[in-house]
């Protein structure tokens, strides 16, 4: 049957601990795309919106596509950027209420405004106010979500990552698709149901290549097979985000036609919830200082692959500054050789070395600029510019395989045995590309510092030697009792110790 089905993409995390706000300026920087250039841009790669279309093209379906708006993880979205691109979404919606058979939304689960907690919720009002109760609505999350009761009031179905670094994205998309072709047709009446865990996040942030989320992701993926279970999402929540119903979240949805599926959701939601409570002491990561990794990295034998060192507290891709110093000096101390620090975001220093040329020994500031409080204040630095960039590459890993993107006006400033990677905008390490695109073959390096916490891994692992974790006391530190909460609900773990579930 030729259904006619709207779809959208806005997706964007928000740490509400950093200074600034993520303006309409940091989706054209990511994407910004509408209708059909937006197709063009992302139906041949790992988003969502390629999952919607594989479905809906052998379907048959009509797809009418909004928009296409992604930013880096930053501030609060300005009320500015967020009306800008509802309203995109939502006008659509008003202009072909009448054909719609069902509305497909790509969005992030944590996303917070300047003038509200919850930007998923507040759009998914705006939605249900002009489509009525009864129009199907179906929505991707990351599993980073802080999914709300407002959320899940007002879509029916729901299908989260099962992959942490992030890589099932486009088949999130044509399994979501695939239940809205089922519920269109009339065959399932889907519903879903939620369950909260009083935790901040999980305690490996949802981690799918190790720790106690492994076997639940495994125990989901088989549950949707049973009779009546259409998806079941476990989300590992978003700390950085201070808001009132932060933390991990199971949801299930099910087909209301099968009896007894709405009793086996919540058996299946409350088993997940309480196997994520019963974990919360169990961390994969062993976060080392600063010194200590870079005494590791200057100990350790390449000749396997390069040791990565991952800055877990100063990952762009939480919403931190990306500019962090304590690590890189630590390196410079440790005097290690055939050595990579990438990103340093410091718009600043690129614009100064960029007004040099390749070949200049220029001494300048780099990083520590936002908030030298969290990760290290200004390096005074002198070194030898090796390589400048406008910034664009093209993914080619598991992630940005086929997305161009941009750090910006880029450059190499190479101090003693390092390369620094210093970048004009906002990114955390996914790629080789990132490195290649600009000169530096990271099989040939003894260490790679990057800034991630868990992403870098599937383009990175495969090729390291061995991989380290730092807390570089950046303001994305698993030290979560360093930031001032105020909104999150308490009692709560681990700021609560002694809560109960």
């Amino acid at each position: 049957m030729p259904f006619t089905v709207l779809t959208a993409e806005f997706v964007t995390e928000n740490n509400t601990f950093k200074k600034g706000l993520t303006e309409l300026y940091d989706f054209e920087v990511d994407t910004l795309l509408e209708g059909d250039a937006a197709i063009r841009a992302r139906r041949g790669a790992n988003t969502e919106l390629a999952g919607f279309l594989d479905v809906a093209e052998v379907a048959g379906w009509q797809v009418i596509h909004t928009i296409s708006a992604t930013a880096s993880p930053n501030g609060p979205v300005s009320r500015v950027a967020y009306d800008r691109i509802a309203g995109v979404i939502t006008d659509a919606i008003k202009a072909n209420r009448d054909k719609l058979d069902g509305i497909l939304l790509s969005l992030h689960g944590a996303q917070v405004t300047e003038f509200c907690e919850d930007g998923e919720g507040e759009l998914l009002a705006r939605i249900r106010a002009i489509t009525g109760p009864d129009m199907l609505i179906g929505v991707t999350l990351d599993l980073h979500a802080n999914v709300t009761r407002a959320m899940v009031r007002d879509a029916q179905m729901w299908v989260s990552f099962k992959t942490y670094p992030h890589i099932d994205m486009r088949a999130c998309g044509v399994q979501l698709a695939r239940m809205m072709g089922e519920a269109m047709e009339g065959r399932t009446r889907p519903a879903t149901l939620r369950r909260d865990v009083p935790m901040m996040d999980e305690v490996n942030s949802g981690r799918s290549d190790e720790g106690p989320m492994v076997p639940l992701y495994a125990a989901a993926r088989r549950q949707e097979s049973e009779p009546g279970i259409l998806s079941v999402s476990i989300n590992a929540g978003f700390s950085d985000a201070d808001i009132k119903e932060m933390g991990p979240t199971v949801l299930v949805t099910y087909d209301r036609n099968i009896a007894g599926a709405e009793t086996r959701a919540g058996e299946i939601a409350d088993a997940h919830a309480r196997a994520i409570w019963q974990a919360r002491d169990t961390v994969a990561n062993v976060f080392l200082d600063v010194g200590d990794a870079a005494a590791q990295a200057a100990a350790f034998d390449a000749a396997k692959g390069p040791m990565v060192i991952a800055d877990y507290a100063d990952n762009p891709g939480s919403g931190a500054y990306g500019d962090a110093t304590n690590l890189l000096a630590a390196m410079l101390d440790a005097g290690l050789q055939d050595a990579v620090f990438a990103p340093m975001i410091d718009a600043e220093a690129a614009a100064e070395l960029h007004r040099h040329k390749v070949g200049d020994v220029v001494t300048l500031a780099v990083g520590g600029k936002n908030d030298p409080a969290f990760g290290g204040g200004p390096l005074r630095l002198t070194g030898t510019i090796t390589h400048l960039s406008d910034g664009a590459f093209r993914g080619d890993g598991p992630m940005l395989g086929g997305l161009d993107r941009t750090f910006g006006a880029t450059a190499i400033l190479k101090v003693g045995g390092t390369e620094i990677l210093i970048v004009t905008e906002r990114e955390q390490m996914l790629d080789q590309q990132q490195l290649r695109a600009f000169g530096i073959d990271p099989t040939t390096r003894r260490t790679l510092a990057l800034k991630s916490m868990q992403h870098f891994r599937a383009a990175f692992e495969p090729l390291a030697g061995k991989v380290i974790v730092c807390d570089s006391g950046a303001l994305s530190t698993p030290q979560m009792s360093r930031r001032p909460y105020r909104n999150v609900r308490r009692p709560i773990w681990p700021l609560d110790p002694d809560v109960t579930f």
